[in-house]
Formats: structure tokens, C-alpha cells, sequence
């Protein structure tokens, strides 16, 4: 069966509530065990958390893994945690050079497909919301018509199997990639024959990094595909994912906004270098989010 659309409503929640449920990433709790890291989100009162496949935590190429994939569902059960499977770990795939092979790489391009379908499969076992994935670099010298090729193809073959498994995807414009911006975000789902699976990945802190738009018109912008959301705070010009507060995103009418379209999928800290201080960070990032979520301070209705 073909999921739904990967398109939002955009009506605001009843005055008083907050559609928001925050997620934590485990890219941020590499330290840790998985089921620590699980344990730890939950008791800290987040609602979902972002996996990404990797080999300390789960690794999607290590024997029996449906039946971990299994366990692991029923614990996040019990947790209370809805999940977003990501798949940006560094050095899975290749333990010499970060992030590669790529879906735009020459060489390997399959083993990245293969990884992606992967990660679909295992979405569907855990009743993941989204599969988050990105495009990669392209080789030095490659020319941009074939790195784009290679980007549709591969995005086809992962489409493919994310409807055989109804499973939703969510694509990630990322900065430095082939497809770092919304804009190059609708172009490829365009040629791609806007599919129904193809949402979108909103990285917040990369909306201040390059979009030529406001954040929270970024977040407008991309409500009718958005189906997972990343939150970090980052500076102009500057790829690197701080903590609340230390970069220069003003987030109030950035959570407004995600409420105002209606969104009610995860918003999942994103800080994957972090991992040092994990369960403190998480417990700042979660108050934070509390703290400046316009919902938490609107009064109430006069009876």
C-alpha cells in the first residue's frame, strides 16, 4: 500500500495547545549504548528519537538485524518514543573517507543505494515516520549534468522501494551538497515526478546558514512536503550545529510557524558533536525548546 502524500494541513492548533513533539538525536548520544540512549531521552520527557544507522548503535549490516529491528520497536513501545530514521553516519560505508561512497560517487554509488533501501527496510519494521537521507558531493571534476543524473537515478531506485515498503522519505537539502536549499530540493522532486514519498528534511539550523529566506518563511515555504524537521542553531555562512542560544536564529516565530502549518512530526535536536555532554545537552535543548515555544505562554481563553 502507497503511503499518503507527504503534504501538511495548514490550519493552526486550538488556542492554549502546541502540535510540537520533540525528538532527540542519537548521533548526539554516540557514547552511549542505544537502549541508554533511548532511556535517557525518555526520562528527560522528549516524545520521539531520531536513529541514525551506525555501527555502535544500530547497525543496519550486522547479523540477525530484523531481529533487532523487532526488539527494538517494542522498546520504543514501552519508551513512548516515535522515531525518524536518519542516515548520515560518517564512516559506515566507508572507514577512510567521511560520507562516502555517495549517490553521486562513480564508484560505490550502489553500495549507497543498497544502504538506502536498507534503511527503508528497516523504517518499516520500526514504523519510522520518515527516512531522512541526503545527495553527497560529487567526485572533483565531476560534471554537474552527470552528478545530477546520478542524484535522480539513485533517488529513483530509493523511491522505488520506500512505496514498496510504505514507508515516507525525507530529503535533506544540505549545505555544501549537490542539493543544499529548498530550491534545489523542488527541483529534484520535480524530476523525480513529485512523488507521493518524496518529503522533505528541514534542517532549521541550515535555513540560517544559507536560505535566502527567513527561517520561519523556510519552515511556510516547505509545509506541503514536510515530514521530518531537525533543530539546531547555526550562524550565517557558517555549517556548524550549536546548542541553543549560542548561534542567531530567533526561535519563537520558528516554532510558531511549524505549529501554524499544522506540522506534527518530530522536531529532532540535531547536534552530532555534542555527544561529550549528552544527557546535559539534552535536558538544556529540551528546556529551551519549553521555554520559547510560543504555545507554552499564550494565555488561556477567558470563560
Amino acid at each position: 500500500m502507497r503511503p499518503e502524500p507527504a503534504v501538511r494541513p495548514t490550519t493552526s492548533p486550538a488556542a492554549g495547545t502546541s502540535a510540537l513533539r520533540y525528538g532527540f538525536g542519537t548521533n548526539g548520544f554516540a557514547n552511549h549504548r542505544l537502549e541508554d540512549a533511548l532511556a535517557v531521552i525518555a526520562e528527560l520527557g522528549y516524545q520521539g528519537v531520531a536513529l541514525t544507522l551506525d555501527h555502535q548503535h544500530l547497525d543496519p549490516y550486522a547479523h540477525h538485524v530484523a531481529t533487532r529491528v523487532a526488539a527494538l520497536a517494542r522498546r520504543l513501545d514501552r519508551l513512548g518514543l516515535d522515531v525518524v530514521v536518519e542516515t548520515g553516519a560518517r564512516y559506515l560505508l566507508d572507514p577512510r573517507r567521511k560520507h562516502e561512497p555517495t549517490l553521486l560517487s562513480a564508484d560505490g554509488r550502489d553500495r549507497r543505494v543498497g544502504f538506502l533501501r536498507r534503511a527503508v527496510d528497516i523504517g518499516a519494521g520500526l514504523g519510522a515516520q520518515a527516512v531522512s537521507f541526503w545527495s553527497g558531493v560529487g567526485p572533483a571534476g565531476l560534471p554537474p549534468e552527470t552528478a545530477w543524473e546520478r542524484l535522480v537515478d539513485g533517488c529513483a531506485q530509493v523511491v522505488e522501494a520506500a512505496e514498496s515498503a510504505g514507508v515516507v522519505l525525507g530529503f535533506e537539502p544540505e549545505p555544501g551538497m549537490l542539493v543544499e536549499d529548498l530550491a534545489g530540493y523542488r527541483r529534484l522532486c520535480a524530476d523525480l515526478g513529485d512523488p507521493a514519498v518524496f518529503g522533505l528534511t528541514l534542517d532549521i539550523g541550515h535555513c540560517r546558514c544559507l536560505e535566502p529566506h527567513p527561517v520561519a518563511e523556510c519552515v511556510r515555504l516547505g509545509a506541503d512536503r514536510l515530514v521530518n524537521v531537525q533543530i539546531d542553531d547555526m550562524r550565517r555562512g557558517t555549517h556548524e550545529h550549536l546548542e541553543f542560544g549560542q548561534g542567531e536564529i530567533d526561535f519563537p516565530p520558528v516554532l510558531a510557524a511549524l505549529a501554524d502549518i499544522g506540522y506534527d512530526g518530530l522536531v529532532a535536536v540535531e547536534l552530532p558533536r555534542h555527544s561529550h555532554d549528552a544527557p546535559g545537552v539534552a535536558r538544556r535543548s529540551l528546556d529551551f525548546l519549553h521555554t520559547h515555544d510560543p504555545a507554552n505562554h499564550r494565555e488561556e481563553e477567558p470563560v
